[in-house]
């Protein structure tokens, strides 16, 4: 019998095994965009990585959540604020980050953490998503473009002379339709 997708708020408790996942997913897209894996995962960004989430986690502007099979976290992710100021952030909330174990990638795990997404925007009154995805993480673009989501133009640097893309979702007054 196949176990069900559950999504919960992360605690504290959770964060050795979510800074484990969102290095696994996170090795494996680098790497598939042609990054070594000594140019991904370092001490320093694993230590960054779980300071970030225990940010995230802390914070009361921030929601952390966590997919689950059973017992096991099999995917994450953080949304809030947007992270920089633009004329149209104040109907907006960022997606920003969605992470799953690598092995479950395709199983819709990434959908149920996108569902939480829409009912943060939905709860909050927010009518716009934001997300950044790195422009060789071909799997995630293909991801959010059949969600609706479209670049918006804006990029900032990435590693290996890549770019992040700035990307939008733009929602109708039932949270789950998007334009």
């Amino acid at each position: 019998m196949n176990d069900p997708v559950v999504t919960r708020y992360a605690m504290l408790a959770d964060l050795a095994q979510i800074v484990d996942l969102h290095t696994r997913a996170r090795l494996a897209y680098y790497q598939a965009g042609g990054l070594a894996a000594d140019a991904v995962q370092t001490p320093t960004v694993r230590e960054d990585q779980r300071t970030g989430w225990t940010e995230a986690i802390e914070s009361p502007h921030k929601r952390v959540l966590c997919a689950t099979v059973g017992h096991e976290i099999v995917g994450v992710a953080a949304m809030g604020p947007p992270l920089e100021s633009a004329p149209d952030t104040s109907r907006a909330g960022q997606l920003y980050q969605i992470h799953v174990v690598p092995g479950r990638w395709g199983n819709g795990i990434g959908g149920v953490l996108h569902g939480t997404f829409l009912d943060y925007l939905a709860d909050a009154g927010l009518s716009l998503g934001l997300i950044e995805v790195w422009e060789r993480n071909t799997r995630a673009l293909a991801f959010y473009q059949r969600y609706g989501w479209r670049p918006d133009g804006g990029s900032r640097p990435g590693p290996d002379h890549s770019r992040y893309l700035f990307l939008r979702l733009a929602l109708t007054g039932d949270h789950r339709t998007v334009q």
